[in-house]
């Protein structure tokens, strides 16, 4: 039996039951890497991965002026889906993902994901999975204006 001077150590930080999915959005504002990257810092975590999605000037051998995102009113809950799976399958401390909708402009941030876990291999294998299902499942869909004046949808069905 401890004495009534001794200190019991509190519960270990890598058992704590917070929910890991920490920001989860679709938003018509501008992407801030700050956010998420805030929203992924875990003591527990060695390694956080962090990915960048932007608008590029070009897609399959067009130059692309600009482009807008639409998403159906499913899609949060869609992200949530994704996450969950995520958080399932690695050991995952903490999840962040923010996806913009609207126009955007050449260079513009258009998703930004992060996960932390213990180590960096996890970290990036959760990261990875994380955009790689958001990019499949998640109904957003890109409207593409090209230089030549033709435009295309991607990902409507």
């Amino acid at each position: 039996m401890a004495a009534p001077n001794d200190e019991t150590p509190g519960p270990d930080p890598a058992e704590q039951h917070e929910d890991p999915i920490r920001l989860l959005a679709i938003q018509d504002t501008p992407l801030s890497l700050d956010e998420v990257f805030a929203a992924v810092g875990d003591p527990t975590a060695g390694g956080t991965a962090l990915f960048v999605g932007t608008v590029r000037n070009h897609d399959g051998g067009a130059g692309v002026d600009a482009l807008g995102y639409s998403c159906h009113p499913t899609a949060e809950a869609e992200m949530r889906r994704v996450a969950d799976k995520v958080v399932a399958d690695f050991p995952v401390r903490a999840l962040a993902a923010v996806h913009r909708v609207g126009d955007l402009a050449v260079g513009d941030l258009a998703v930004v994901v992060a996960v932390s876990c213990p180590h960096r291999a996890e970290a990036f294998a959760a990261c990875r999975k994380l955009i790689d299902d958001l990019k499949h499942e998640v109904p957003i869909w890109k409207h593409q204006r090209f230089s030549d004046g033709t435009e295309e949808w991607v990902g409507a069905c």
